[in-house]
């Protein structure tokens, strides 16, 4: 087995409200002098009022361009270069996050982060995923040092869109299904990694118990404990399953699905949480888990996550025909869905599991 490297969490981490106002105090501690924000429009707008006074820094400011892609971190980079920048904050989803810590690693410095959406577990993975200009997956690169410093403002994610508290909480399900899929083939698993398993189980746990809780409360704007529960589970304890189990801990099959999906243009203006938990069924199929997939249903349908395609946007007429485009993609050398397996996964088993899916479906509904 090749060593496993474990990068748990950031250096720093707190989750409460008020905590932005702790930001210049943190900055200074790390003898931080010339900080480069880099925010998009909504998310800026969304945290300024929980921002704290920076003035006494040199701060510059920059807008993302929307896509964490080569060209825009090579864009961002050069601006933090001008500015000579010695700490990258990124404030906001999980696109700006990622393009923050690629700038960070880019141009050698610490990186701070600030969320403004529960939808993924970036401001606490020491990774990045990188898509084209047009959206579609390419890649994702894991850098060599955490994140310095993450604050949470559960304020800030208590007025966020609820469909990205819902898409987080498909993304963060799937921290379960994949780590489960490839730690328990192991013959040995290191401390770590089985840590790592616990923590996904955790994720799981926490999810089905509190997650639609949490939606409701986060309708009704009240700040509550199944909410934070829910927001951390998002953000601290998924990221701490890659975190702690490295490859063991990352993505398989339900991210794999995902990547092909982007490459459907109906399905782009769905989340990548919502896409994942579609993805997240069809690996249960192709692990012939029926049973799970049918238990999954009923919280899918609680929280709002798609069960189908057609809930995808994607017509059921043209089903058949995107099946084939997915399976192509999901399945190319080098995808994770091939992770958990000893042979690799055939486009065919992909398209089988997608009908059978799909077909499952339509008897339930």
């Amino acid at each position: 087995m090749e060593p496993i490297q474990v990068r748990a969490t950031p250096g720093h981490y707190e989750c409460r409200p008020g905590v932005l106002q702790e930001l210049p105090r943190l900055l200074k501690e790390g003898r931080f002098k010339k900080v480069f924000v880099i925010s998009g429009n909504r998310s800026w707008e969304a945290a300024q009022d929980y921002f704290p006074d920076l003035s006494e820094f040199h701060t510059a400011y920059s807008t993302y361009s929307g896509e964490c892609s080569e060209l825009e971190i090579t864009r961002q980079s050069e601006l933090a270069r001008i500015h000579h920048a010695d700490v990258i904050l990124g404030v906001g989803g999980g696109k700006v996050l990622d393009v923050a810590k690629a700038v960070g690693n880019e141009v050698n410095k610490d990186v701070a982060l600030v969320p403004t959406l529960a939808s993924t577990c970036a401001a606490t993975t020491p990774l990045s995923v990188k898509y084209s200009d047009e959206g579609e997956f390419i890649t994702y690169t894991i850098f060599p040092r955490s994140t310095y410093l993450v604050l949470v403002e559960p304020e800030i994610l208590l007025r966020s869109p609820i469909a990205y508290l819902r898409a987080g909480v498909g993304d963060t399900l799937a921290k379960w299904y994949e780590a489960r899929a490839l730690i328990e083939r192991l013959t040995s698993v290191p401390v770590s990694v089985q840590l790592a398993y616990e923590v996904a189980k955790s994720c799981r746990d926490v999810l089905i118990k509190d997650g639609d809780q949490a939606v409701q409360d986060q309708q009704r704007g009240y700040l509550s404990d199944a909410f934070i529960r829910v927001v951390e589970t998002n953000l601290l304890l998924g990221g701490m399953v890659g975190g702690l189990g490295d490859r063991y801990g990352r993505i398989a099959g339900a991210h794999s699905i995902h990547n092909g999906l982007t490459h459907i243009e109906e399905t782009h203006s769905f989340l990548h949480g919502e896409k994942v938990a579609y993805g997240i069924l069809v690996q249960l199929v192709l692990e012939g888990e029926w049973t799970e997939v049918r238990g999954l249903f009923s919280f899918y349908e609680q929280i709002g996550l798609p069960l189908s395609l057609e809930s995808l946007g994607i017509a059921s007429g043209s089903v058949e025909s995107v099946g084939l485009v997915i399976a192509e993609y999901a399945t190319k050398e080098g995808e994770s869905i091939h992770f958990p397996t000893t042979s690799p996964v055939l486009k065919s088993d992909v398209v089988e599991a997608i009908r059978g899916l799909e077909a499952l479906q339509l008897t339930l509904a």
